[in-house]
């Protein structure tokens, strides 16, 4: 699947398989034809990836093939044992975690479950976790605290369910009460969003002391076609709040709403996975050896003036 602004790419990437099927003996003038396609395909991809709007990135972080949840799992921890239920309502399948074991670093691992089947997004409510999905992440963060192991949250949805099931069974004060647990929690805290990071829903898993972020994922208060409806009564207007919401990594290290991007291969996560997962899984790795030299009061206190800095501005003075 290629997206609208790699469609040159995607013809020349054709015209590979396509001379690469014709050809199995592979003869010397077709080796060079393919060879420079080859070299052909990899700077236009470095050129266009270069010039990304924001409404692009927003493509890219949707994309079909980009690594879900399962996939960072698979690639990234040695082990991993799901815990299941928020002992209260049920187990929501849009939010999963465990016990894990990820670079040699015992940790719980948390985060959201999107689905890459029709059957899959069904039975994960597509990426959007109801109260007891948010209720099941706040039980295993406390059971993190209790066993002094590191809090990884890899986000990626597009919003909480807002659903009126969802709102009876409060939504909001789930989200609220995970934001204000969280601040507390004497345990280092990384959360990597990998895909979308969409308003309240992510937020519910993503206050911590190391904030990470795939450089085409994004991480906004509103999905950009509800803020065009908000804004403009037209979500076909998507593309110029995708612009006005400043949601890109480049934009959030600089409002230091971030902390850090992990890079990806030229042409997306989607083009190259195992890449991807290798870079997360170093820069978690990284992250806890870090944090875990620091003391407890010192972490909460640092995650505190991490959180009241976002969004200080200074007046201009005329």
């Amino acid at each position: 699947m290629s997206l609208d602004f790699e469609k040159e790419i995607a013809d020349v990437e054709k015209r590979i398989a396509e001379l690469s099927a014709l050809d199995k003996s592979r003869s010397p003038k077709r080796k060079a034809e393919l060879t420079s396609l080859k070299r052909k395909v990899k700077s236009m991809t470095k050129k266009v990836y270069s010039e990304l709007s924001p409404w692009d990135t927003v493509q890219i972080a949707r994309h079909a093939d980009r690594p879900l949840l399962r996939d960072f799992i698979d690639g990234m921890c040695s082990e991993f044992l799901e815990l299941h239920g928020d002992r209260h309502q049920g187990d929501d399948k849009a939010m999963i975690g465990g016990f894990a074991t990820l670079g040699g670093q015992r940790c719980m691992l948390i985060g959201m479950v999107k689905g890459r089947s029709v059957e899959e997004k069904v039975e994960s409510n597509f990426g959007m976790p109801n109260p007891e999905g948010y209720r099941k992440a706040l039980r295993l963060m406390k059971l993190a605290e209790r066993y002094g192991l590191p809090i990884v949250c890899m986000v990626d949805t597009p919003a909480a369910y807002p659903g009126r099931e969802a709102e009876e069974r409060g939504q909001a004060e789930a989200i609220a009460r995970n934001l204000t647990e969280m601040a507390a929690l004497e345990v280092p805290i990384i959360v990597v969003v990998t895909g979308e990071g969409g308003s309240g829903g992510a937020l519910g898993i993503a206050v911590g002391d190391a904030i990470l972020m795939l450089r085409y994922a994004v991480y906004s208060v509103i999905p950009p076609e509800g803020c065009a409806a908000i804004l403009w009564r037209d979500a076909a207007k998507a593309a110029d709040a995708a612009d006005a919401l400043k949601i890109t990594a480049d934009s959030l290290l600089e409002f230091g709403v971030i902390d850090e991007i992990v890079d990806e291969p030229a042409g997306g996560a989607h083009r190259d996975p195992e890449t991807t997962i290798a870079a997360t899984q170093e820069a978690i790795v990284r992250n806890i050896k870090k944090l875990k030299r620091r003391g407890a009061k010192r972490l909460v206190d640092q995650r505190y003036n991490k959180f009241v800095k976002i969004g200080r501005f200074k007046h201009a003075r005329s």
